[in-house]
């Protein structure tokens, strides 16, 4: 078995706990007369940071949501001064403004911590050469990852995304032995180093850590073939932390909760009530130790479920399931964020179109996630020359594009041809069966 910190992953499960409630408590009190919106949320119902004892008394703390980050943006939610921050990394603002999260040098370097475990679970070390093709930016993957190779003494090829064919030579030319980045990205790097003829048995890559999108256990065989490696299923947000949260060991049946560092509740998405371990409801997360941005109770909006049962790898951080699918009806498309009404939102503002639009969303073998969006025209514009729709297919793609940071299809169809419903509009359509 492969360990980065065996003491800390396998510690007994008694000491932990009692860390654990400690510094829960020490949490709740930093957030409670740091952070003003956290006062007011325990305010309003009459808690007070003493009336947290342990976890056992958890579900009293009130849930903090995206909409907290929103109102409080861009540094409301911080419970230290800016002068303490040394990085802040940011969302795309997928639904309005960005949600933004910063971190003390301590908090990196815990981040640090937590992604050495997670490479370190796979088998990476000192003498490993990891190539990071996690973008890097306000988004949290590249720098994440990077951070915790560091901490490894690993040495970092900080390559980022795209330019496939490069990424391959530079696997070639620089011997690099551990692969980070998406699992969609992953497929087609294998896909395309068997069409450059390369015979990837011979590379020295042993293990990929991908995570920052869904993908099912046939992707995971299917990128294991064709690179010749272990692939492991890594989570994070960047509310939480960012990458690192929890992480697959050699095993690949769950993953392990970094659970001196975060707390993990289900809950009922409905009831609001937590669940008992091995039933499937909502992700909800704790920080314990963050400075920065102590995080109570946050709602991931991710289904899954837990189980507390040994793992053989001898860690005794309690598992999650890969995740099983969304509380609402954000998609994750090449790792970015996206929610219906942020098309929706572009929409309006063209000329010439209904409100009445699909997102088809799809993975052909071999190739990134696509994104293609229908929308109806008006009666007016079907007359309009092709020329002219064609311009418009352009127009609204480049502005998708400008607000999403990634690139699509815009398909205009004649009015009245997508499916109306007397609910709610169904406005996705996902090919690309995530959650088996």
């Amino acid at each position: 078995m492969h360990y980065w910190n065996k003491d800390a992953e396998c510690v007994d499960r008694g000491e932990l706990d009692a860390l654990r409630n400690y510094r829960l408590m020490k949490t709740v009190r930093h957030a409670y007369e740091n952070v003003p919106a956290y006062k007011r949320k325990f305010d309003e119902i009459g808690l007070r940071p003493e009336h947290i004892r342990g976890i056992e008394d958890i579900s009293k703390i009130p849930f903090t949501t995206k909409v907290d980050f929103r109102d409080n943006y861009p540094f409301g939610m911080y419970a230290v001064s800016m002068d303490k921050v040394v990085r802040v990394h940011a969302s795309s603002g997928t639904t309005g403004k960005p949600v933004v999260v910063g971190y003390t040098q301590g908090d990196i370097g815990i981040w640090a911590e937590c992604i050495a475990r997670t490479l370190g679970a796979g088998g990476t070390t000192k003498g490993d050469i990891v190539q990071n093709a996690y973008g890097y930016g306000l988004f949290t993957g590249g720098l994440g990852a990077h951070c915790g190779a560091e901490r490894i003494g690993a040495s970092v090829v900080p390559i980022s995304g795209g330019n496939t064919k490069r990424q391959i030579q530079i696997m070639q030319d620089f011997g690099s032995t551990v692969l980070c980045c998406t699992p969609s990205y992953a497929e087609l790097i294998g896909e395309t180093a068997h069409e450059m003829g390369v015979d990837t048995s011979k590379l020295p890559l042993k293990a990929a850590f991908l995570g920052a999108e869904p993908w099912t256990e046939n992707m995971r065989r299917k990128i294991e073939e064709l690179l010749n490696i272990d692939a492991l299923d890594i989570y994070g947000l960047s509310e939480v932390m960012g990458p690192g949260v929890a992480y697959e060991c050699l095993e690949k049946n769950g993953l392990h909760i970094n659970e001196d560092h975060f707390i993990a509740e289900i809950v009922d998405p409905d009831t609001d009530e937590p669940l008992p371990p091995g039933s499937k409801g909502e992700l909800v997360f704790t920080s314990l130790t963050k400075e920065a941005l102590p995080i109570l109770r946050y709602r991931t909006h991710d289904i899954t479920y837990m189980f507390d049962e040994p793992c053989p790898c001898g860690r005794t951080f309690n598992r999650v399931h890969r995740i099983m699918g969304r509380t609402d009806d954000m998609l994750i498309v090449r790792g970015v964020n996206v929610f219906p009404s942020q098309i929706e939102s572009v929409l309006m503002e063209m000329e010439g179109t209904e409100p009445h639009y699909m997102i088809v969303v799809d993975r052909s073998e071999g190739e990134m996630d696509t994104m293609e969006v229908w929308v109806e025209v008006s009666p007016e514009l079907v007359s309009d020359e092709v020329r002219a729709l064609e311009a418009m297919e352009r127009k609204i793609a480049g502005e998708l594009h400008s607000l999403l940071g990634i690139s699509l299809k815009v398909k205009l169809v004649e009015p009245k041809s997508i499916a109306r419903s007397e609910g709610k509009a169904k406005r996705i359509v996902d090919r690309r069966d995530l959650y088996k």
